[in-house]
């Protein structure tokens, strides 16, 4: 009889589930517990169709890299976000998360130095626009 508390304890985060926490702070509150370096969220509503937010943050090292990029993951799935499409895990230099709506990349900083594409996806495209 012992035994059937303990599975019902173990559903219990069941709920919480239904209760779904909005995708960006999901992601953003995952990415600050894995102690992901200068996170950058930029909303793109309107600049793109691919997603409403792009989400830009570091790892100290490839092995940060991997487990930030994890820690997301896992968090997504026990959130019922279901699972992400994700590029660049085995490299753990540039890890590209597609959660639909919010567009991840983890990366190391000399590679994110390189890309820069957070400055690219601030730009004001209106003026470009004649």
């Amino acid at each position: 009889m012992a035994a059937l508390p303990e599975n019902t304890a173990s559903a219990a985060p069941a709920p919480a589930a239904a209760t779904q926490k909005p995708l960006i702070d999901l992601i953003l509150d995952t990415l600050d517990d894995a102690k992901a370096e200068e996170t950058v969220a930029v909303d793109i509503t309107g600049k793109s169709s691919l997603a409403d937010h792009m989400v830009v943050t570091s790892g100290r090292s490839h092995r940060h890299v991997a487990a930030v990029a994890d820690q997301v993951i896992t968090a997504l799935r026990e959130n019922g976000y279901g699972k992400p499409r994700v590029e660049g895990l085995t490299h753990a230099d540039w890890v590209l998360v597609d959660a639909g709506d919010v567009i991840l990349h983890v990366f190391r900083p000399e590679v994110r130095e390189f890309y820069n594409i957070e400055k690219m996806w601030q730009a004001d495209f209106a003026a470009d626009q004649h």
